[in-house]
């Protein structure tokens, strides 16, 4: 089996479906988490936000965004943003999986949507929001050789730190916190792979990790 296939097997065993549906309505976002398969190791690809943003501006991110009232689901609203951030076409994402949700430092419910993209996509950056696009191996994010912690969270226990440095642009990358904690769930479910740093949930058994994240969230609010 191809590793593309292979990892779409391994990930729709993560979709949450609707076991989410209970929740109160709360303002909603969802990140789209690109994978595809460049020299026969999967990858992803991330924006570091424009300096001119009103939040999280010059920090490095998912292609992603706020719910608009004309989204039909979690991942209308991902590929929606995709196109916006980006230029990515919908029709050019595999989706596989919409995974966990987590309440973000802003107080919105961020669902991360997981699809396959082609490795030739070429993207077209809008300079209102994303100031670059690189691509990172997803194997990356399970090594400890520039990996940190960065501190704790009453909310999501460690804050998790990396320095990427792009081989092809030369540029340095700081990726941390909740988009660290997606890019390591991604990494460690896609690649069957327990990283080589404490990350607080169980690689077999994410899911009730992530609940109890929720569940005191919700209990703060």
């Amino acid at each position: 089996m191809h590793i593309k296939e292979e990892t779409i097997a391994i990930l729709k065993q993560f979709d949450i479906g609707n076991k989410f549906s209970y929740l109160p309505v709360l303002p909603k976002a969802s990140v789209l988490i690109p994978l595809f398969v460049k020299n026969g190791e999967l990858h992803t690809l991330m924006t570091l936000r424009s300096e001119e943003l009103r939040t999280s501006a010059g920090e490095v991110c998912f292609p992603g965004g706020k719910r608009d009232p004309s989204d039909r689901d979690d991942v209308d609203t991902a590929l929606r943003e995709a196109e916006e951030e980006i230029g990515l076409p919908p029709d050019d994402v595999q989706v596989v999986c919409t995974l966990f949700p987590i309440i973000n430092k802003s107080g919105l419910l961020v669902t991360p949507v997981v699809g396959f993209i082609e490795e030739s996509f070429c993207p077209s950056p809008n300079p209102a929001e994303v100031r670059s696009v690189f691509t990172v191996p997803l194997g990356f994010f399970t090594s400890e050789d520039h990996y940190s912690a960065c501190g704790t969270s009453e909310m999501v226990g460690t804050l998790h730190f990396f320095n990427f440095v792009d081989p092809d642009s030369g540029r340095q990358y700081q990726i941390w916190g909740l988009t660290a904690m997606l890019a390591i769930l991604v990494a460690t479910l896609a690649l069957r792979k327990k990283p080589r740093f404490e990350v607080g949930f169980d690689s077999e058994d994410p899911l009730s990790f992530f609940q109890q994240i929720l569940h005191r969230q919700m209990s703060k609010l």
